[in-house]
């Protein structure tokens, strides 16, 4: 045995001890990463200490690509996957309407931590405009130097306020991966998330949905029609998601992946049909479906079909 499969398996002994289930695929990893036996000490500790492997190393594998990952950066795990695949398909059924168009389509990777789902999307479906944004000037810096390669943009600021006005309409396809743990289960977390991740990263307020109904209701603004969001929840949640993308304007499809332990919900902006004009003395008709003629609802009736 030489004397760096030595060092590992050493290390894979600490990990171990330390509750680190992958202890000897991290055990590898951490001696690759090390340039002496004195740095390989001093990774070890902060891995035994509970630091995220991916924090240690500065960079985590997400959807086969390496992505940058900073101290104190979210880092993105194998289940935001989900929004990459489903992003990737709505670009490709977007290529197929537009034969011919020279101009990219327009994507935002909102909530962007460190940009991993906007890169992603760029390998898997480029060209494209992309645009990334995060409140967390930490993350911000972070995901510039990881969408650089792919030619994006990230902005600084809160959802759709750090987006520029001439986004306006303009897009394609909106991924969010917004914070969904109720503020109370926070602190049930796992250690490497509660102690080395940002609080705004996690924390979805009392419910765990404050920042989705936000995303909600000022997507159909940004959106072109027939553009997409596509939301990563939890399967507890997918519901509620749900009903706040149709309470402003959006359907909402729920799609889960058992082998990502994933959930999202892609919703798209409801068309809306011209009000047809009717003399005053004759009172609208109702369809069968129990709606007006002109798209609204039947009296009695709520305006998302409920009643």
């Amino acid at each position: 045995m030489d004397e760096a499969a030595a060092r590992g398996g050493d290390v894979a002994a600490v990990l171990r001890a330390a509750g680190c289930v992958f202890a000897e695929d991290e055990a590898r990893l951490l001696a690759a990463a090390a340039r002496t036996p004195a740095e390989l000490d001093a990774l070890v500790r902060r891995r035994a200490g509970g630091a995220p492997l991916e924090h240690i190393l500065g960079w985590a594998q997400f959807a086969g690509l390496r992505i940058g990952v900073d101290d104190g950066v979210f880092v993105p795990r194998r289940r935001t996957e989900l929004l990459v695949r489903e992003g990737a398909a709505h670009l490709r059924r977007t290529a197929r309407a537009r034969p011919g168009s020279r101009t990219p389509p327009v994507v935002v990777d909102l909530c962007c931590g460190s940009g991993a789902v906007g890169t992603a999307l760029a390998a898997v479906a480029g060209p494209l405009e992309l645009h990334a944004a995060d409140v967390d000037p930490v993350a911000v810096a972070c995901a510039r130097r990881n969408v650089a390669g792919v030619g994006g943009t990230v902005h600084l600021g809160d959802l759709y306020a750090a987006l520029p006005s001439l986004l306006l309409g303009r897009v394609d396809l909106l991924v969010v991966n917004a914070p969904y743990v109720p503020s109370d289960a926070v602190a049930l977390m796992p250690p490497e998330a509660r102690l080395h991740e940002p609080r705004t990263a996690l924390d979805g307020g009392a419910d765990g949905l404050d920042v989705h109904r936000r995303v909600a209701a000022g997507a159909r603004r940004w959106l072109v029609p027939g553009g997409a969001l596509v939301l990563e929840t939890s399967v507890v949640q997918a519901p509620a998601s749900a009903g706040a993308l149709v309470r402003h304007g959006l359907t909402a499809r729920v799609v889960r992946d058992d082998d990502l332990d994933a959930t999202a919900v892609v919703g798209h902006p409801v068309a809306v049909r011209p009000a047809v004009a009717q003399p005053a003395d004759v009172p609208p008709v109702a369809t069968r479906t129990g709606r007006h003629a002109t798209g609204g609802p039947a009296p009695g009736q709520c305006a998302a079909g409920c009643g």
